[in-house]
């Protein structure tokens, strides 16, 4: 027995993907398209990758792939990164946040302790060999964390204090 299955994974991502939309919300819309370097995502484009890349997860846990030579990458790359494109104000991309993110930890609510324990066969040469289930469905909450470091300095850069540091130091006073 465990203790952090889905229903745990689904609240630890509902967390995270809160936090990922309280930047959106507070990020205003004429510094969507700020960006840290050439050739990097703006802040627009790094929310919605945000809220599309658990897709790739959800597709292979939902239909059961058991081994990742079974699953198109270029192909779902390609639909993400169309998708990934296509013009978005702020408002949609806060919803786009909201129903993708929903949409994945409600699937995360359903997955069984067992489910959860099986292996998933990696790409051939990969290190390690194969991954349980469980890892692989934590990924897109350390993906989502990586990029919202990558936010919370956009932010400073731009001149809004993150809102995990202006509630620390409400708190203090």
């Amino acid at each position: 027995m465990t203790y952090y299955g889905g229903k745990e994974l689904a609240a630890a991502f509902r967390t995270v993907r809160k936090n990922t939309i309280r930047i959106a919300e507070d990020t205003p819309e004429n510094k969507y398209d700020f960006t840290a370097a050439p050739d990097t995502r703006s802040v627009r484009r790094m929310l919605v990758h945000m809220a599309l890349s658990p897709g790739l997860q959800h597709h292979i846990h939902s239909n059961k792939i058991n081994d990742l030579k079974a699953v198109n990458f270029p192909e779902l790359i390609q639909k993400m990164l169309g998708e990934e494109a296509k013009p978005r104000d702020k408002a949609q991309i806060i919803a786009l946040l909201k129903s993708e993110g929903e949409k994945f930890a409600s699937f995360l609510e359903t997955v069984s302790e067992s489910f959860l324990s099986e292996q998933v066969m990696m790409h051939p040469g990969a290190d390690p060999a194969a991954k349980s289930r469980f890892e692989m469905l934590l990924s897109p909450k350390e993906h989502e964390m990586h990029h919202r470091g990558q936010l919370m300095a956009f932010e400073r850069m731009i001149g809004v204090v993150p809102h995990l540091t202006r509630d620390r130091m409400a708190q203090a006073q």
